[in-house]
């Protein structure tokens, strides 16, 4: 019996220990907090995805397939979500020593995307565009509250399958960035870890700016279409009580209801 007391003194010691430890790290700024959890998120999805990315070029497509690089980049965004919501010998293995942008033995595009050299700088730009715009349409109506509205629990999973289908279909002309983040930071890493400057002006400067820039307009341009193909025209709703609501099919129905009522 003593010793079972001792016990509990001993864990509830150590209980509120840990307590006021916790409470003494806690970041109370709403602001820092959401720069922690999207680091986090963006770290897990680049993690994800560009270790994929290194599996395929480094062991000169033996480990890894394109597949594998969609699903990688598409369980990224999904486990990134879930969180917020490295160079290794085998590269000197791979180009002997030479960091290389582009061309057989290019390593940089293991990090940032690169247009094929077929793609014109308007057709990767509006590619980006048009791969960022799905995927705002597909992220309004997974997140309308009003649509099919799928448990909060899943949002994760269904906005990774959209990633993941963008790469299955749009992949080819530039690797579908669509995220300023998934290219910005991974380039400015290039740059400093050997890369060189060759990062940014790869085609006389005509490409760097058109991850940053592309999916920025077609974020834009994605939720401006959903909201006027879809979100403009959901019935409005009458707010009755605290806890009820009727569109304006149920405020007829409930006039028609009152009317009978008074005329009896």
């Amino acid at each position: 019996m003593a010793e079972s007391e001792t016990d509990d003194r001993k864990q509830s010691c150590l209980t509120r220990m840990s307590d006021a430890l916790a409470n003494k790290l806690r970041i109370r700024s709403q602001l820092c907090r959401e720069f922690l959890a999207e680091f986090l998120g963006t770290f897990i999805l680049i993690v994800f995805g560009d270790g994929s990315v290194a599996q395929f070029v480094l062991s000169k497509g033996e480990l890894g397939s394109a597949h594998s690089i969609h699903w990688s980049w598409g369980v990224g965004v999904m486990m990134g979500l879930y969180a917020s919501g490295g160079v290794s010998d085998a590269l000197d293995h791979f180009d002997g020593g030479t960091r290389m942008v582009v061309g057989v033995n290019g390593t940089a595009g293991i990090w940032a995307t690169y247009p094929q050299e077929f793609v014109t700088t308007p057709t990767a730009l509006g590619d980006q565009i048009f791969g960022t715009a799905m995927l705002l349409i597909c992220v309004m109506a997974i997140t309308d509250e009003r649509n099919m509205n799928p448990s909060k629990g899943l949002v994760p999973i269904c906005v990774g399958l959209a990633v993941f289908v963008i790469g299955m279909t749009y992949h080819l002309n530039c690797g579908y960035a669509i995220n300023p983040a998934r290219d910005l930071g991974p380039r400015l890493f290039t740059l400093a870890a050997g890369w060189g400057d060759s990062t940014f002006t790869h085609r006389d400067y005509g490409y760097f700016w058109i991850p940053i820039l592309g999916p920025h307009l077609g974020a834009i341009i994605g939720c401006v279409l959903y909201i006027l193909f879809v979100g403009l025209h959901w019935p409005p709703e009458y707010e009755i009580s605290g806890d009820i609501q009727l569109d304006n099919k149920g405020k007829e129905k409930n006039k028609e209801f009152t009317d009978l009522r008074e005329a009896s």
